[in-house]
């Protein structure tokens, strides 16, 4: 029985660690106002009739805090690449010429910063959510155990080291949240 209880414990730590993980990448796709490559992760070109990410077929990089270029591997995939940001809900426009694509990033209004952090917000509920959800399961699970005769004692422990993993990853979602409001209400 200990080895089962271990086992739930194990499986919540590292559930509540893809849970986090989970939250940080969608929070670093949210646009702070900086040019950041994470802000094209989710953006796919078509590329010999597969949609592949972006960075799978170009380089992309930061001249400066406002820009961003894509530079392709193939000269071919310029007018692919253009297509795509075009029709993303990045809301850039691109501007192209022989060597790559341009992205320039514009500066973000007060209502706009705004709306990000209430969508970094509505993020990070998420990314709680799943995390207590984990909580929940592996708690369901330890009182099945109990009922199949573990020692209550035992369970009981098990539910609090789950209780204090589970705050412990509700304070790091809300390291991420105060970080990244801080980044986008930055000016």
């Amino acid at each position: 029985m200990d080895e089962e209880i271990k086992f739930y414990l194990d499986e919540a730590e590292e559930s509540m660690g893809k849970a986090l993980q989970h939250t940080s990448l969608e929070l670093s796709r949210i646009r702070a106002g900086k040019a950041s490559p994470a802000m094209l992760e989710g953006l796919r070109v078509d590329y010999y009739g597969t949609p592949t990410p972006v960075s799978q077929v170009a380089n992309i990089a930061t001249p400066d805090a406002r820009t961003l270029f894509i530079k392709p591997w193939e000269k071919n995939m310029l007018g692919e690449i253009v297509k795509a940001i075009k029709n993303s809900d990045l809301g850039l426009n691109p501007q192209s010429d022989a060597e790559g694509v341009r992205l320039n990033i514009p500066p973000m209004t007060e209502e706009r910063r705004r709306d990000l952090v209430k969508q970094v917000k509505s993020e990070s509920e998420s990314g709680r959510v799943r995390i207590r959800g984990i909580r929940k399961d592996v708690n369901d699970a330890l009182r099945k155990l109990l009922k199949d005769g573990a020692s209550e004692d035992a369970i009981k422990d098990a539910e609090a080291k789950v209780q204090k993993a589970t705050d412990s990853y509700i304070v790091k979602v809300d390291d991420l949240v105060s970080k990244k409001e801080a980044e986008i209400m930055t000016i």
